[in-house]
């Protein structure tokens, strides 16, 4: 028996030792101080064409035909009156109208461009919550230090953003040694069919292959992440994947005085329940790791010791982030049931019941994969899987060790001092996945300090930017442009 208590000892030992070696070899990501860029003078009017922007209410609808196609071409046109430098000096293409692709040409052929993508378009203002705003939501109007609209945060943000940046340049006589592209989508909202994929697709045709593609998705998360208190700037190197399935079932119907067993809804909703009750599997190899390994050598030693040995507190690490529905969505494809149909009469069974239900497929999952895994959860063959379209697959995840991150990484640290830079795979969607295929180096960041509560703004009411953190978002897509260009 003592051998036995002496061998585990020796075996408690080992693997503290281990722990602690791990814990003490984590690499630093961080870059540490970045030197400040050059001043830029961002005029007064930067915010008033923002604002002016905001009031032209450029609403994607799902259904192109109800969509108010004259408030695009109202915007277009006003991009062309407020940058007037950027309209006569670079070349500019149309896509379906509405989708805009700027070519700033550098003065070395030979040199991979860089590409910076936006969207204008805006998802409706929920009916009702007019009330609730600050400000009207298409009004531009300034109070308190902020830009309250529709579209100060998603995305016009980004596209004038951009275009401040290259009518400044030009007008101090810069001229790049990298060609930069712009392309604007008119329906990001609406998965960018007409926009970004008809752009990216001309891209693909002329053989354009991007050193670097940038478009919206992170931001500076002000109240830190993963119990820190420090700012981290969260870069996404991929996206996560897309997919809605329609569950279905056929009953006799009849009177509601003498219900059969099992309804045409009672079908549906324990096919929905049992989805519910089996989540797709916690995986930490889906992006979430990247994150942990630029937070690792900055979190107090005990949370670097569980983030440095992920091989023993992996299951530890995904049951804490499972805790929250954001932590949870980083971890797993999700399953959403977002609509459910049956019946129009409260004593009349109804024959047919459709649910519908949304994932959001996690790098390493596929659409192919995750309709066979609903189908074996769902198990009843009297509930009908249907694919509502074709699906998108995840974006590929760019490597945050290349070169291009390197420079992102350098501009956020010079333009936003003490914040932290960590990678992560986006939730959500943005036009960055349809450029996928030009690129290795695809990410996506908006040059924002917002807290937890502001991050709620998006796509909800009071949508609004700091006045001094739109003119620093300026200054960051002067740097970035600057920086990328061959020293």
């Amino acid at each position: 028996m003592r051998f036995v208590l002496r061998l585990l000892g020796w075996a408690l030992l080992g693997l503290a030792a281990v722990l602690v070696l791990n814990t003490l070899r984590v690499p630093r990501h961080q870059l540490g101080p970045q030197p400040p860029p050059a001043p830029v003078a961002v005029p007064d009017s930067a915010v008033a064409r923002l604002a002016a922007a905001v009031r032209i209410p450029t609403v994607s609808t799902t259904d192109f035909a109800q969509t108010d196609t004259a408030q695009f071409g109202r915007f277009v046109a006003f991009l062309r009156r407020a940058y007037p430098r950027v309209h006569q000096q670079l070349r500019r293409q149309t896509f379906n109208t509405y989708g805009l692709l700027y070519e700033w040409t550098g003065r070395d052929p030979a040199l991979k461009p860089v590409l910076l993508l936006a969207h204008y378009d805006v998802v409706p203002v929920q009916p009702g919550s007019e009330a609730r705003w600050q400000q009207p939501p298409f009004a531009g109007r300034t109070a308190g230090g902020y830009l309250y609209g529709r579209g100060t945060l998603d995305d016009k943000m980004s596209v004038l953003g951009q275009l401040e940046a290259v009518e400044y340049l030009l007008g101090t006589g810069f001229r790049p040694a990298r060609t930069v592209l712009l392309a604007f989508g008119q329906d990001e909202e609406t998965l960018g069919q007409r926009g970004a994929a008809a752009i990216a697709a001309a891209l693909k045709q002329r053989g354009v292959r991007p050193e670097f593609i940038l478009d919206e998705g992170g931001l500076i998360k002000t109240d830190g992440v993963a119990g820190l208190a420090r700012p981290v700037a969260l870069v996404g190197i991929g996206e996560k994947g897309y997919l809605s399935l329609e569950l279905s079932a056929v009953g006799a119907g009849g009177h509601s005085s003498m219900p059969p067993a099992h309804t045409s809804i009672g079908l549906v909703a324990a096919a929905v329940a049992r989805l519910e009750a089996n989540p797709f599997p916690a995986r930490l190899d889906g992006g979430v790791g990247h994150l942990l390994d630029y937070l690792a050598s900055e979190v107090p030693f005990g949370k670097r010791l569980v983030f440095a040995n992920r091989w023993l507190f992996g299951p530890l690490i995904e049951r804490t982030l499972a805790g929250t529905a954001s932590g949870n969505a980083a971890l797993r494809t999700t399953t959403a049931p977002t609509i459910f149909r049956a019946g129009s009469k409260d004593n009349v069974l109804p024959i047919d019941a459709t649910a519908t239900v949304n994932f959001r497929l996690l790098p390493g999952d596929s659409v192919a994969g995750v309709v066979r895994e609903v189908r074996r959860i769902v198990g009843d063959e009297r509930v009908r899987v249907r694919l509502l379209g074709p699906g998108h697959e995840p974006a590929p995840v760019s490597d945050p060790g290349a070169a291009a991150f390197q420079t992102l990484h350098r501009t956020i640290g010079s333009v936003f001092p003490g914040a932290l830079v960590a990678p992560y795979v986006l939730v959500g969607a943005t036009d960055a996945s349809t450029y996928a295929g030009l690129s290795p180096n695809v990410y996506r960041f908006s040059p924002l300090p917002m807290a937890e509560a502001d991050i709620q703004r998006l796509h909800g009411t009071n949508e609004r930017i700091g006045v001094a953190d739109y003119e620093r978002a300026i200054r960051f897509y002067v740097a970035l442009i600057k920086n990328f260009q061959p020293q």
